[in-house]
């Protein structure tokens, strides 16, 4: 039945919501992904898979949105949040240079009180500390909020940031972009359309982001291709998304612990499915950080061509209860068992210097303690 539709994709004709849809509903794992795999192989006939060093630095935990799958944020009145000091947060740039890093994931709740110039003071510190770092940061949900809390417009609120040193967007806040399953997840968020206007005016200001999907607790299959469908209907209009990452919901410790969570199966069939019909966005990370070693090895052969990070630190999928650790040395190890050449690659996933990749493998040779290298996405 879906012979005809994976014939299509590794042919390179354009797949239909429909057809995504059908391969969503089969149980022919092993089918899709070997055409996930082909489809791969062509767009990235390249020797090598490539990897990211960098930090997940979360300046905030304090947030005004109620987000029922989230572990991590606090609010307002809480005890329990925080703002990172200024010293604090350059110290763990610091450690990730060190370590042969070169970008950092900067990402926090929607504060009620911060106005834009606290930003973009944050953004020249780290810049004026460390100009060749790149500061992958502010998802569509912070960004928007910011748009409300300084009454400015979004292009305004991009353009001063991009000025003060913002390098890229990360595609958080996504989950699903359908507002009936976002109105049952969260209150106090960005909506859909306003998820991807973001993502299309940093686009159209030159800049560049990431994509994700986070599936499994509320959506429909039918509501898991019309994020897709959206996702692919930006990239044709902008071009700005450099990658697609997409995970299974985590529900330890949310209030939504109820909803059984995605095995492998349902993860890997649906990051093959996103190779398929994705065939505007060049990359696909594997999500090791809440499927496991195995299970993100197993990943690129169902579509990814990247390993994702080695991140310094993750805080908001480790409050949910997943912590898989890896060392660079397991990540290299990973993707050399598939037949391919480990690289480390920067957020243009262009590969970096040979000189920066011998650092990183270097400081990162053997396991280091889970307080100084922690992993995710």
């Amino acid at each position: 039945m879906i012979t005809e539709i994976l014939e299509k994709a590794v042919a390179g004709e354009r797949l239909s919501a429909a057809d995504g849809l059908k391969l969503l509903e089969s149980h022919d794992l092993a089918a899709i992904g070997a055409a996930a795999d082909k489809v791969s192989r062509r767009m990235h006939p390249e020797p090598y898979r490539t990897y990211n060093v960098d930090r997940n630095i979360n300046y905030t935990n304090i947030c005004t949105a109620v987000c029922h799958f989230c572990a991590f944020y606090r609010g307002p009145k809480s005890d329990e949040g925080y703002v990172l000091p200024r010293e604090e947060l350059l110290q763990k740039v610091q450690e990730t240079v060190a370590v042969g890093g070169n970008q950092i994931l900067m990402q926090g709740g929607l504060h009620p009180k911060f106005k834009l110039d606290w930003y973009e003071e944050l953004l020249t510190d780290i810049k004026t500390a460390f100009p060749s770092v790149n500061i992958h940061g502010f998802s569509p949900p912070e960004l928007y909020h910011f748009t409300k809390v300084n009454n400015l417009s979004i292009e305004e609120v991009l353009t001063r940031l991009k000025a003060a040193g913002l390098g890229s967007i990360p595609g958080g806040g996504a989950e699903i972009l359908v507002d009936r399953v976002r109105d049952v997840l969260t209150r106090g968020k960005v909506n859909s359309d306003n998820w991807l206007n973001v993502m299309r005016v940093w686009h159209k200001l030159g800049g560049i982001s990431t994509s994700t999907m986070m599936f499994g607790h509320v959506e429909t299959l039918a509501e898991r291709m019309e994020h897709l469908q959206r996702i692919r209907d930006l990239q044709d209009e902008t071009g700005g998304f450099t990658a697609f990452i997409c995970w299974t919901f985590q529900p330890d410790n949310t209030d939504m612990s109820d909803i059984p969570p995605s095995g492998a199966f349902e993860y890997l069939k649906t990051q093959a499915v996103s190779r398929l019909f994705l065939d505007n966005i060049p990359n696909i990370q594997s999500s090791w950080v809440t499927q496991g070693l195995k299970i993100g090895q197993l990943a690129m052969l169902f579509g990814a061509n990247d390993m994702g990070s080695l991140m310094i630190e993750e805080n908001v999928v480790a409050e949910a209860g997943t912590v898989h650790f890896m060392s660079l040395k397991q990540i290299r190890e990973a993707i050399e068992e598939l037949g391919f050449q480990p690289r480390q690659r920067d957020v243009f996933y262009d590969l970096v210097s040979e000189e920066l990749e011998r650092k990183a493998i270097e400081a990162n040779g053997q396991t280091v303690g889970k307080d100084l290298v922690q992993l995710a996405v």
